[in-house]
């Protein structure tokens, strides 16, 4: 019987295994692999307190910061996947692919997801060389150029305004009408460098070693323009589908935490990171929560 099953190996599990194990709570992370959706990113900019670092590097050092201080207090399995959580007599009980169950007081998810992938020509090709799913991290690499965002939602539009403070021009290009809240939309689009595109779908990204192009169709017919860079934001896929059946979830599969605690819809259950309604998505924020959750799991299972 554990105090607290971990599931999670990104951002927000590494946090937490490290606060665990200072907390001398008897835990277990399980993990498929010490992973997050930076591994991917050649360069990461905003990790605080590290100007510049590859995302498999930061990843190799938040797992070694958790090894170094598990000890005999944080027992780590990686290669399992978790496929059900449950309520138990005792607290809860956690499966895992192999068939393995193992039970716990207390639970943490923080499983992250994914970016919703652009389903164009190419997209694949140059996802990482002038194409992107973070603004955040990487849109200052782009400045003075012609950008695209492609998306219709808040987070669309959000992104469009955050790269006009650098951007040469910025064009946006929604598959459907404009999603994002009509304040939003006409705040962004009074910027004279940024255009909004509705019922426009991306056919194909094209380029040489890097992203020189896209072709898209729409009302007027098709389109080739050329540009420096696209940023896509057509939505996020929440890695939550073992524990839908026991926790509250949005209408995006998002498991719907408290914000001052992590706490979800069940007693003796948080979650963290990207897995959540969080309403910003990044490392750094990820982390947090999980520090956040911990210092009121501990609370939770001492007092």
């Amino acid at each position: 019987m554990f105090d607290l099953i971990i599931i999670g190996g990104g951002p927000a599990g590494c946090s937490a295994g490290v606060y665990a194990a200072r907390k001398l709570l008897k835990t277990l992370l399980i993990t498929e692999s010490f992973t997050g959706q930076s591994v991917d990113s050649v360069d990461v900019q905003n990790w605080i307190g590290t100007p510049h670092i590859a995302g498999t590097e930061l990843m190799r050092q938040l797992e070694a910061h958790v090894r170094a201080y598990a000890g005999d207090t944080v027992t780590i399995v990686t290669g399992e996947r978790v496929t059900l959580l449950a309520k138990s007599e005792r607290g809860f009980t956690v499966t895992t692919g192999s068939g393995a169950t193992h039970e716990a007081k207390a639970v943490l998810i923080a499983t992250g997801g994914s970016r919703r992938k652009l389903e164009a020509k190419g997209a694949d090709v140059y996802e990482h060389k002038g194409l992107t799913y973070c603004a955040t991290c990487d849109g200052p690499m782009f400045a003075g150029q012609d950008l695209f965002v492609i998306g219709g939602g808040n987070s669309a539009f959000e992104t469009a305004a955050q790269l006009l403070a650098y951007a040469k021009s910025v064009t946006l290009l929604s598959r459907s009408e404009f999603r994002a809240d009509p304040v939003t939309v006409a705040t962004v689009l009074k910027d004279p460098r940024m255009r909004a595109i509705p019922n426009a779908n991306v056919k194909e990204v094209t380029g040489a070693a890097f992203v020189n192009g896209i072709t898209y169709v729409d009302a007027e017919g098709e389109h080739s323009a050329p540009t420096g860079g696209i940023f896509v934001e057509i939505g996020h896929v929440p890695a939550t589908d073992f524990a839908a059946s026991l926790v509250a979830t949005d209408g995006a599969r998002r498991i719907i935490v408290d914000p001052r605690t992590q706490r979800t819809s069940i007693q003796g259950v948080w979650a963290a990171g990207d897995c959540t309604d969080e309403l910003y998505h990044q490392n750094n924020i990820a982390a947090g929560d999980a520090v956040k959750a911990l210092e009121d799991i501990y609370i939770f299972l001492k007092t």
